[in-house]
């Protein structure tokens, strides 16, 4: 176990980082590929992942939050670097001193992106955030022609470089819902704003991993896939990782606390939701919400919990979650015949291709998404990296 010691880890294989950022860079071969690496890369780790999707041919790196984009910095990574989600007084001029690009997504936020070059002493990169559709960030289309002349006049003054105008997907993950093309459609005019203003942009960019991989005709100049760089697949309804050439990073393991013999009829964990209906065994999995664990992976007598591996090669068994997830740990009903002790390990979720349960099989049984799966993932749960040896500066 890595250090400092716990009874669990999230093992990331950086290969598998790599080789996900190189099936994104051929989904794309016309545009250059954004690693969005926000939210600690998913709950993989921000800086060794970051490296992994640089050295396999990401050229941006994402991040949602400022702070996310100064820890790159920080640790010398010095990669083309985008950020866009701020609140009034956030540390602007040190993203600009630090030559991250950042976002305009409200008209508000012009005038303080000015403020920070001015405060740095050099010229802001912005990229205009279009609200398209999706209801969120993001100037309205009717705010655009004001907020554009205002940027390009700035951009006169020589406070800033209006590089690139950008957008999300409402429903990326269904590629044939009208409002794909719909928000094409409205991102396309919004551009031809820009530009008819005076704007000489970059990039262009719109497509997240779901539309990376299914709708070439918004890839544009430059593509943001997330999930997918975590070898997840965007779109499980058309089908997983493997259907697409990805391979899930991140397999989250525990060793058994607890292995012990109980009669028929005891009462599992909080509320007694499930009691065993023979003599068994029970396992203690040192995991809990406290880590992560979503409470509603909790099994109960007439539905299974989230799945798990216990045993290792042709023995292995897949089980469930038995009783409520509690803080720390859950329960595992091992059967009459077990011969596992405390100390063996237990597989959570990895990838499906070695047997094992996926985080989107965890997702299903927790009414979620597979992106929440890894991103809830606590910290004190250590990160064991793979095969970091290419991994650049």
């Amino acid at each position: 176990m890595n250090e400092p010691w716990y009874p669990a880890r999230a093992v990331v294989d950086l290969d598998a980082v790599r080789g996900n950022v190189r099936v994104l860079r051929d989904a794309a071969p016309g545009a250059a590929v954004m690693a969005v690496v926000k939210a600690d890369a998913y709950g993989h780790g921000l800086l060794p992942v970051a490296r992994a999707a640089l050295a396999a041919g990401a050229t941006w790196l994402g991040v949602a939050q400022p702070a996310e984009a100064l820890a790159l910095r920080a640790a010398g990574i010095t990669a083309r670097t985008f950020t866009w989600l701020y609140a009034p007084g956030a540390p602007l001029a040190e993203l600009v001193s630090a030559d991250v690009d950042v976002s305009v997504h409200a008209p508000w936020g012009v005038e303080e992106v000015a403020a920070a070059a001015r405060a740095a002493g050099r010229p802001a990169r912005v990229h205009l955030k279009v609200d398209t559709g999706l209801g969120r960030s993001g100037v309205m289309p009717d705010q655009l022609p004001e907020v554009v002349a205002r940027l390009v006049a700035l951009q006169g003054d020589g406070l800033l470089e209006l590089v690139g105008v950008w957008s999300h997907l409402a429903f990326a993950d269904e590629p044939d819902h009208p409002t794909v093309r719909g928000q094409a459609d409205v991102f396309d005019r919004a551009v031809e704003v820009a530009e008819r203003a005076g704007a000489h942009l970059e990039v262009r960019h719109l497509a997240n991993s779901a539309a990376t991989l299914t709708t070439q005709h918004v890839h544009h100049e430059l593509v943001r896939p997330g999930l997918a760089v975590y070898g997840l697949s965007p779109v499980p309804q058309l089908g997983g990782p493997d259907a697409f050439g990805l391979r899930p990073a991140m397999t989250l393991e525990a060793r058994l606390a607890t292995v012990k013999a109980v009669p028929a009829g005891q009462g599992v964990s909080y509320g007694h939701a499930f009691r065993t209906p023979r003599d068994t065994v029970l396992g203690d999995v040192p995991l809990g919400y406290g880590d992560g664990i979503p409470r509603h992976a909790s099994g109960s007598q007439d539905v299974p919990g989230a799945p798990i591996l216990v045993g290792n090669g042709p023995s292995a068994r897949m089980l469930h979650v038995t009783g409520r997830v509690c803080m720390d740990q859950f329960m595992v009903d091992l059967g009459p015949d077990a011969t596992e002790r405390a100390g063996d390990t237990v597989v959570l979720f990895g990838d499906g291709a070695t047997g094992a349960p996926t985080a989107q099989d965890w997702a299903d049984a927790c009414g979620t998404i597979s992106y929440e799966i890894t991103t809830r993932l606590g910290a004190r749960v250590p990160r064991v990296h793979l095969h970091a040896e290419e991994n650049p500066a």
